[in-house]
């Protein structure tokens, strides 16, 4: 079988500190079959010099004002014309260079495939695993207890995605997620550590209206009570980790 086409789309503004190093781990995959686009919100620090020292190597690269990230992140897939959409915005990373060929490798034709993230922080040093780790078996009532995969680390069939949406300023990524979920009929593990995630996004930096936006989010998908009961196992597990890693720290 022909190698599936993967479309990597990037999402930058003004970030000329990170936009090489998430690009090079794109374009330095040993996957033969990637189609990179890079949608630029009309950045004016130096971001698009950078970005026009790879134009050669890129499918499509845009720089114009949008409406945000997720306006931002529907252009790319109103762009991309590939198998897969992997979302892997300007600071995160493509965990290796051999990560795509190991992805694609563990099955054929999945609808959605999904790994491990590893954090980092802003100077680039290792947090270690999400606190929220990727579950065993992935379905879209998975996010009930929180979100278990990051998109840097969910490759999703283009067939069954659908576009954004933008009723959601901060956590739209946790309802197209949902949505690809429960268009898919399989979801493949693949074991692997998949990418690597640069903390403190808009969603960190907007913490409790992020909260407030996963809350409605979670009631459309799970209901009203079922999600206030989920709450509560949150709220104690989280307790739980941090009480832990206290007492790891002493």
């Amino acid at each position: 079988m022909s190698k599936p086409c993967l479309s990597v789309i990037t999402i930058v503004y003004n970030n000329v500190k990170d936009i090489e190093r998430t690009m090079l781990s794109v374009l330095n995959q040993t996957y033969p079959n990637i189609e990179y686009i890079i949608i630029d919100g009309a950045s004016t620090d130096g971001t698009k010099d950078i970005v026009y020292q790879y134009k050669s190597r890129l499918a499509q690269f845009i720089s114009e004002p949008d409406k945000g990230i997720y306006d931002a992140m529907n252009k790319g897939i109103g762009l991309a014309t590939g198998d897969y959409l992997l979302f892997m915005n300007s600071g995160d990373e493509i965990y290796a260079p051999e990560t795509v060929s190991e992805v694609f490798a563990t099955a054929e034709a999945a609808d959605i495939y999904y790994g491990e993230t590893e954090m980092f922080n802003d100077k680039w040093e290792s947090l270690g695993q999400r606190r929220h780790h990727a579950p065993e078996n992935f379905s879209w009532e998975s996010f009930r207890f929180g979100m278990s995969i990051s998109h840097q680390a969910i490759y999703v069939k283009r067939d069954i995605a659908e576009p954004f949406d933008l009723n959601y300023k901060y956590s739209s990524d946790i309802d197209w997620i949902i949505k690809a979920a429960k268009n898919a009929s399989s979801i493949v593990n693949t074991h692997l550590y998949v990418a690597k995630y640069l903390v403190g996004g808009i969603s960190k930096k907007k913490h409790l209206a992020s909260l407030k936006e996963r809350f409605r989010i979670f009631t459309k998908y799970y209901g009203l009570i079922p999600n206030l009961i989920n709450h509560a196992v949150i709220a104690l597990n989280l307790t739980r980790y941090f009480i832990r890693n206290r007492r790891t720290n002493d």
